[in-house]
């Protein structure tokens, strides 16, 4: 462990303790009730990136035109998976290894995003748990070697794994309120625990907690300050306003923490991604607060027919007009638009339909995604604790895309067939083209088409690279060789 010096209070910071505080807490919750308070467009403080050299195989990544874009300048998608396994061991979960990590990178992906547990950083108020900083260091190279972008994902559910989620520690709790055990409720026991959400208001409404919080970020961010593996830091994990009222919450508590916190990690590290996600609920709507930030991304999460309703039937309406409004909201952050979570149950109806559907309108939208998740012992994960993976889930997520492409090109995958037909503008700067291919799904890819510069396929890494010369209009067909899978 390693202690932290006594922290100077900050202006504006109470000296209240959790239960001295309870009165101020439900009193502000209940003003809350009554009165709205307008916030204007929020500013960051962040100065520029000084970035060192990035590595050979994982540019470093910045969003430009609300595009996330490589050091050449060339649009990059995302598309890769969760995992929590390095979140408190209430559940049990079997760690990433190189056979996971080689599953992703033969299939294309390109990222993960890694959960990781305020309460495992700072078990102690005030020290700092080195072993665990560096579990998460472990699990980021071995990432990183198999090509794969990792976003670190500062994780909540039910607020602390004292109440049996995960996220905030443990001494994170405000006496009085009793944790809720009833049996029958199943999940909704601890999402209605008095316990859970006097903790969870008492965060959003007090400084104290949150200058803790935003010190385990800059544990991180130094850690990784010089990495590019690491794409990028988000910031919370589904924030959510029960008690508080909507739209007040987020004008009020959620944007200008995330403005706090971005200003806190800049302060030590502004050479990454800072990703924002719309409130838990945002399936209903999140309330935008402009924000002014450097490489900004907006990274609400998909659950629309899944766990939200309507449930899924077939019908591709309400699910196409959610994710419509994912990228409106994105543009009036205004961000990058990054999906970190989207998933169903394998064993839910029509499963494999919603998940082409929902692929497709991410297409639709430029927007990249991880699924939830990669190692899970249930109908979610891809793989279980023993290694058996649904590959028929698989393939259906495991479909071509441009991981990176230069400006003026477009790409369309066959539902079918799975072909990619990629689309090269007249106006074009030229570049490479790197094609992300489902080797492991899939069979070696077979180019064909008008496209006639340089090609170089990498089996190691699942890219298709394609050369194009500036100002040329040409299409290239992308398909599998053979019919034959080579799962």
């Amino acid at each position: 462990m390693r202690r932290r010096p006594p922290r100077a209070r900050r202006r504006g910071e109470t000296a209240l303790g959790p239960r001295a505080g309870l009165a101020v807490v439900l009193a502000v919750v209940a003003s809350l009730l009554w009165f709205d308070m307008p916030v204007a467009a929020l500013t960051t403080t962040v100065g520029p990136a000084d970035r060192p050299a990035a590595s050979a195989d994982l540019s470093w990544l910045s969003v430009r035109d609300r595009h996330i874009v490589d050091e050449a300048g060339r649009t990059v998608l995302l598309h890769g998976f969760n995992t929590s396994t390095l979140l408190e061991s209430t559940v049990q979960r079997s760690p990433l290894d190189e056979s996971d990590a080689t599953m992703m990178e033969r299939d294309g992906f390109d990222v993960v995003r890694l959960a990781v547990s305020w309460g495992r950083l700072e078990p102690v108020r005030g020290q700092w748990d080195s072993a665990y900083l560096d579990h998460i260091t472990q699990t980021v190279r071995l990432l990183n070697r198999h090509h794969l972008y990792v976003v670190i994902d500062m994780h909540f559910l039910d607020w602390s794994s004292a109440f049996g989620g995960s996220g905030a520690p443990a001494w994170a709790a405000v006496p009085g309120f009793p944790n809720l055990r009833w049996e029958p409720l199943g999940d909704w026991q601890r999402h209605l625990s008095p316990a859970v959400n006097a903790a969870t208001t008492y965060f959003w409404l007090s400084p104290d907690w949150q200058a803790d919080f935003t010190q385990s970020w800059q544990l991180l961010a130094r850690r990784f300050r010089n990495d590019s593996g690491v794409a990028g830091y988000d910031l919370y994990n589904e924030p959510h306003a029960v008690p508080l009222p909507p739209v007040r919450f987020e004008r009020t508590f959620m944007w200008p923490l995330y403005a706090r916190t971005i200003d806190a990690i800049g302060a030590v590290d502004p050479n990454h991604l800072f990703i924002v996600e719309g409130q838990l609920f945002g399936d209903f709507g999140t309330t935008v607060v402009p924000l002014q930030a450097p490489n900004l991304v907006y990274s609400p999460h998909e659950y629309t027919g899944s766990l939200v309703p309507p449930v899924w039937d077939g019908n591709v309406q309400a699910l196409d007009e959610h994710v419509s409004k994912l990228s409106d909201e994105a543009s009036r952050v205004p961000a990058a638009l990054w999906v970190g979570e989207w998933g169903m149950s394998a064993t839910q109806s029509k499963a494999t339909a919603w998940v082409d559907d929902v692929v497709s309108a991410f297409d639709n939208a430029g927007a990249g995604w991880a699924w939830w998740q990669w190692r899970e012992d249930s109908s979610w994960g891809i793989r279980d604790t023993s290694g058996r993976t649904n590959r028929a889930m698989l393939a259906h997520l495991a479909r071509p895309y441009l991981a990176a492409s230069p400006p003026g090109v477009r790409a369309r995958v066959d539902d079918h067939t799975g072909d990619l037909t990629v689309t090269v503008d007249a106006g074009t700067p030229g570049g490479t083209v790197d094609i992300a291919w489902p080797l492991l799904s899939s069979a070696t890819p077979l180019l064909s088409g008008s496209c006639t510069g340089p090609s170089q396929w990498d089996s190691v890494r699942a890219r298709l690279v394609l050369s194009i010369a500036a100002g040329l209009a040409c299409v290239a067909e992308v398909q599998a060789s053979t019919a034959t899978s080579l799962g």
